[in-house]
Order: C-alpha cells, then structure tokens, then sequence
C-alpha cells in the first residue's frame, strides 16, 4: 500500500449522517456527514476498548461510541466520557485520528498520508464530468486479488484481441499486433494513445449509431493516476462521440479490490440508454475477472526484473517505475499493522507474573 494518495473511496450518494464503516488499505475507516453535509473521516477503532464507531451514532456533528459512549468532534478529540466523575479530565490520548476528505467528480476522497497540503498530489482531472453534454452511470465489482494487478490490467490493450473476442476486441482479434506508441509521462501519472482498426461492425444497442463504416478506425487513450485510478478514453471517427471509462481501484487489503467505476459518454445522453451503458462496461471486467485473478503472485512485483517485458508493455512499465520510486523514497507500508500476536502477549503475561512472584519474595523476606 502506497502513502501520500488521495484514494477516491466511495460514492458521494453512499454518505448521510449515519456512520459508515469504510474498510481500505488493510484499515478500517468511519465516514459520515455533518450538519452542514461535509464528510468527516476518521479510524474506527475507538482507543478505549477498540469498538468500531460506525456502530455508533451521530450528535451534535460528533461521533458516540456505542460501547461507552465516548464522544469525538471532528478533529477527533474525545469530549466526553460519561462514566467519568464531573470534573475528571479527559487523556490527551483519547482521540481519533482523522483523515482529508474531499468530493469531487461524485467521489468521496480520502488522503492517506502525512505530507502537507501544499505538498500533497493532486486528485486526477476529470473535467467531462462537470461538463454540459456528458452523461455518466456508475458501477462497481469486487476483485479476488491486489490492486496493482487490477490496475495493470485496464491499462494493458494487448490483451483486449484474447481476452475480450467475443466483446470490444471482436473486431481486431484478426490483427492482435500493436503498433508502436508513446508513453507521456507526467508528475504522478502517464497516458498513452493507440489507434485501431476494427473489421467487424458494432453489435447491439450502439449499432444504429457507430456503424457507419465497414472498417472504423478507433482511438483509444489510456491513463493511470497514481496510485489507483485508471481512465479509459474511447474516440469514435463519427460525430465526435466518445466514451470515458474513470475507474478507482480501492486495495481493501492484500488479496481484495473493490473497482467502483464511472462511463460518461457524449451521446444519446439520454436516462434510458444507461442500463446499456452500465451492462457494457461490467461485462467487459468479468471477462477479466478470472484471469485477473489467476495471476501469480497477486501483487504487482516491486522490481522490472522480476518479469518478461515488450514494448506494448510500455505504459504498465511505467506504472511500475512510480510505483517502485514511491517505495524507494518510503511512502510503502507494511501489509498488517503491528498488532501483538498472541505469542507476544502470552511472553508479556508471563513476564508480569513474574515480576510479581518476584515482588512476593522480596516482601517476605
């Protein structure tokens, strides 16, 4: 898992003022909305006796615990403690901690890490979202492997002729080659656009539209944004139509990823073409699903070396390289928080009875 991310987490529409419980990044999180609708988010793990929050209720903008009814505000500080006697102060060490939120592109996004806000990368441009003329339907699908693995993978083309022949690769199974092309690379990203010609006409609702031509030549730019989103952009030669698949990968933890996706496209942009529009992009990922996750090993190898590589690789090669530079310079975490295992608590018990049967001694002599 990489630090110092915004991680788009969940849908805007899935927040309201009742605690939701957030599992990402091998943590777990609370979310929920204020008064004023902000989204607040903090860990759920209340540090009294460790009872998750999202059980708990919201008042007055704070969160109670529903175990003894601490109560945190925003910043995460604890401000009340009913069992406590009037007057009693409160630990410094009874508080939250609380993480950035911000919304935009009907995402909630959460940034995890300990940079300054100056400091911190940007949240990935998608300006067709606010943009008059552009449609958009949401879905999602749970992945049975890393993250890293999945993300490869919407940005991979050449695997679109095999994997994808029965579907958006039927018409260039033909011709699986891949033309040379150019990785341009920006601070915390790269894009690449390759150009196809597909033979076989278009089949099912989008064929009145699209098939205009015998052979379409069809354009396809493809993005990553580190560490989890990817974009799939579709430019048809006809009327400037395109579709726009934006797609966040969230690592739930090392061997789950939850993918909660967006399509916009720029025509027939009316309600009752979007089921069509959801069913394509889903059939397009269960098609992958399996062999996404056969892989072996499940996360994305840490060093180029490690696997085979040619040149239509280019742009996974470049995801590896920001991945491999922001472990060089320690934004990587360990898998599992340190937590004591039993053995660990098992040595510390007997230590402590020890030292008592050593105290009763000393007193009876």
């Amino acid at each position: 898992m990489l630090r110092n991310f915004w991680y788009a987490c969940e849908f805007s529409s899935a927040l309201t003022n009742k605690p939701k419980r957030l599992t990402m990044l091998n943590l777990e999180f609370v979310l929920y909305r204020n008064s004023k609708g902000q989204v607040l988010a903090l860990l759920d793990r209340c540090p009294h006796r460790g009872a998750s929050l999202s059980h708990g209720w919201v008042e007055d903008d704070c969160i109670r615990c529903p175990y003894h009814g601490w109560k945190y505000q925003a910043d995460g500080t604890c401000i009340e403690i009913p069992a406590n006697q009037p007057g009693l102060p409160i630990p410094k060490k009874a508080r939250l901690n609380t993480y950035p939120i911000q919304e935009k592109y009907g995402f909630i996004w959460l940034f995890w890490g300990d940079l300054p806000e100056k400091e911190r990368p940007p949240i990935p441009p998608l300006p067709e979202f606010d943009t008059l003329g552009w449609r958009a339907v949401y879905g999602h699908l749970q992945w049975n492997t890393h993250y890293t693995r999945v993300l490869e993978n919407s940005i991979d083309i050449s695997h679109v002729p095999f994997i994808h022949h029965n579907s958006i690769g039927s018409g260039i199974t033909h011709q699986p080659s891949i033309e040379e092309y150019d990785v341009r690379v920006g601070e915390w990203s790269a894009s690449a656009t390759i150009t196809a010609n597909q033979s076989k006409k278009t089949r099912g609702f989008w064929k009145t539209i699209l098939n205009k031509q015998h052979s379409r030549p069809l354009r396809v730019t493809l993005s990553f944004y580190m560490p989890t989103i990817s974009r799939l952009e579709f430019d048809f030669p006809i009327g400037n139509f395109k579709i726009i698949l934006f797609i966040a990968h969230i690592p739930i933890d090392d061997n789950t990823t939850l993918t909660k996706w967006i399509v916009l496209r720029n025509f027939i942009t009316l309600p009752f073409a979007d089921g069509d529009a959801r069913k394509r992009a889903l059939k397009t990922m269960l098609e992958d699903k399996p062999i996404i996750e056969s892989q072996i090993p499940k996360l994305v190898p840490d060093h180029l070396a490690s696997e085979f590589h040619v040149a239509s690789d280019n742009l996974s090669i470049a995801y590896r390289k920001f991945r491999k530079k922001c472990l060089d310079i320690g934004w990587g975490t360990e898998s599992e928080p340190n937590i004591p295992t039993y053995a660990d608590v098992q040595t510390s018990t007997e230590f402590l009875y020890q030292q008592i049967q050593e105290i009763s001694t000393l007193e009876n002599t």
